[in-house]
């Protein structure tokens, strides 16, 4: 396995994409059914595509097509898993390779123009946050540096000082939270931690396209016998989403340990894969992982997704420069084009810990202080 990478003119990739011949190859083959029709739209001539095909048949010891002339080409057993396997693994590094690309970027960034800013972001997995780091980039000059992580392992990551930002979600809900208040409470601290408000999304259950088995929410998952069960695709321990899911099952009155957990992936595109390629009946994902394969989607709740630093990070350049690109309106424009997003309404503004999270609740004096619900005002 060789990688390499170049810079180039045009459009930038995005997400897992990754130039490779071989599986361009096979995936114009695959979707075309004739070696013409695949070499026109690869742009390659004929006899060139099919030369390209012979020497890796050569370099890896295996055929990759079977042909026969006036017959549809259809890739051979061994092409077959070797093109599922290489999108399996681009779905499962989807964050890393979009945090590898952006970090390559600013080598070229630095070269071209010292004044950047850079900020170092640990945030759980979004499939938004990408379009947040090249918005900062062309108009505030900030190079957001981006590392997807699960929601308590970014939070730590902050609290360690291996970055000046974090990103962590939270539903927009009021009772039966505990499972959020025993895991997020330990790591934000009034008065010391400061939220940026940043979007709003939606989390539900991925399923196949028509949702063949009627799921309806959380307790369809445990109908059935043992072997009845559908099929679950979870997120990885101290995800917000796998921390999600203990939040849901535990309303629904449903034992999580005992879903027919099938699959353990570390993001949204990820589960959304498994269920796609029919490994999983379900998963809770965003709604846009499932619109970008086609498949369906059962909504269940919404969530405030926020920015947190240490107070006396906030008035730091690379800080301000990050809350003008989320209250500039491209950024509600970007999150408007993605299924199941949503402006926050404060975006960019600075929230009080304990006004904006629903759940906390904490002493003062011989009271307890009263919820004031999900929409808090902003603080300092």
């Amino acid at each position: 396995m060789q990688l390499q990478y170049r810079f180039g003119a045009g459009d930038a990739q995005r997400g897992a994409a990754i130039d490779n011949p071989l599986f361009d190859l096979l995936s114009a083959l695959a979707e075309a059914g004739s070696i013409q029709r695949a070499a026109l739209r690869l742009g390659q001539s004929y006899r060139h595509l099919w030369g390209s095909l012979k020497n890796w048949e050569a370099t890896l010891g295996e055929p990759l097509v079977h042909w026969v002339r006036g017959q549809p080409a259809r890739l051979t057993p061994f092409a077959e898993r070797l093109l599922w396997a290489e999108r399996r693994a681009r779905a499962r590094l989807a964050p890393h390779i979009e945090a590898l690309r952006g970090e390559l970027q600013l080598v070229l960034d630095e070269a071209m123009d010292g004044s950047r800013q850079v900020l170092r972001v640990h945030a759980s997995h979004d499939l938004a946050l990408p379009a947040l780091q090249a918005l900062a980039g062309s108009g505030q000059g900030l190079h957001i540096e981006l590392r997807f992580a699960g929601s308590l392992d970014a939070l730590r990551a902050l609290a360690e000082g291996r970055c000046l930002v974090a990103g962590f979600h939270v539903p927009l809900l009021v009772e039966r939270v505990q499972h959020y208040a025993r895991a997020l409470k330990p790591l934000l601290v009034p008065g010391r931690h400061k939220l940026i408000a940043c979007m709003r999304r939606r989390q539900g259950l991925i399923v196949a396209a028509g949702n063949p088995l009627h799921l309806s929410g959380w307790a369809d998952l445990r109908r059935g016998e043992a072997g009845a069960r559908p099929r679950f695709a979870s997120r990885e321990e101290g995800s917000g989403t796998e921390l999600l899911a203990r939040h849901l099952a535990d309303a629904a009155g449903v034992d999580i340990a005992a879903l027919h957990v099938v699959a353990q992936e570390n993001s949204h595109l990820a589960v959304a894969h498994a269920v796609a390629e029919g490994r999983a009946d379900a998963a809770l994902g965003l709604e846009a992982a499932a619109a970008s394969l086609g498949l369906g989607f059962v909504p269940l709740v919404e969530e405030d997704y926020f920015l947190v630093c240490l107070a006396d990070a906030l008035e730091q350049p690379a800080v301000r420069a990050l809350r003008a690109a989320l209250a500039a309106p491209a950024w509600a424009e970007a999150l408007r084009a993605l299924p199941g997003y949503a402006p926050s309404e404060q975006a960019g503004a600075v929230l009080s810990l304990t006004r904006a999270l629903p759940w906390w609740r904490f002493r003062s004096g011989p009271h307890v202080a009263r919820d004031p619900g999900p929409h808090g005002a902003a603080g300092s």
